[in-house]
């Protein structure tokens, strides 16, 4: 009978101890960012450079809401640029220079919050807005042809996907790749000669860059 007791006080001691080893560290709170942001963006796209500017508000750990503002080239893309024996170059039968100004309201879902490290946190985004659209004439010079411009309105939107970096809790460096759409109303934008674009779609690279509060 005293065996069998010390064997079952060894074995529930052994038991116990096992449990202590297998008792698993509490998880490390996440960590809790500004819920305000601003900042710039700088956009690559098929069409070149362009520069923006944004504002976030964070309503919850996942969610966030955003409007962004932005204004680049838009070139149609049956545009072919030559170069003459002076190194000017030109395009044949453009008309006119287009510039895309799109205004878009929106919301960013944070993926893999708990799987990912918090260094990079991926996201996905997706806003829609009216986009302005400003045609200047091709023949003259750039800023001279400022003054001839005119207006052209459009509806339109993007979806992306991106990623914030790092942990600091004042500076936001992020990078965001976007699919833009627009449909533009009346007869359309006119880049080459009698040929008419109504609807607009590019891809652009984004480098978000801006302060968190």
């Amino acid at each position: 009978m005293k065996r069998i007791l010390l064997f079952m006080i060894m074995v529930s001691a052994i038991s116990i101890h096992g449990q202590k080893i297998g008792e698993l560290a509490p998880e490390k709170p996440l960590e809790k960012f500004p819920l305000n942001s601003w900042g710039i963006d700088i956009l690559v796209g098929e069409s070149g450079f362009g520069l923006g500017t944004f504002y976030r508000y964070s309503f919850t750990n996942t969610t966030t809401g955003f409007v962004n503002f932005s204004i680049s080239e838009s070139k149609d893309e049956r545009e072919f640029e030559y170069i003459d024996w002076y190194g000017q170059s030109y395009v044949v039968g453009k008309k006119n220079r287009v510039f895309f100004l799109p205004v878009n309201f929106g919301l960013q879902y944070r993926m893999f919050e708990k799987t990912v490290t918090e260094n990079l946190r991926p996201y996905i985004n997706a806003g829609v807005g009216p986009t302005f659209l400003i045609t200047s004439p091709y023949e003259k010079e750039f800023f001279n042809s400022l003054g001839y411009s005119r207006m052209e309105y459009a509806v339109g939107g993007y979806i992306g996907l991106g990623a914030n970096f790092g942990l600091s809790k004042s500076n936001l460096v992020g990078l965001n790749i976007r699919y833009y759409m627009a449909h533009i109303f009346g007869q359309g934008v006119e880049n080459l000669e009698n040929k008419y674009r109504k609807n607009i779609s590019t891809f652009y690279i984004t480098l978000n860059l801006g302060v968190m509060y």
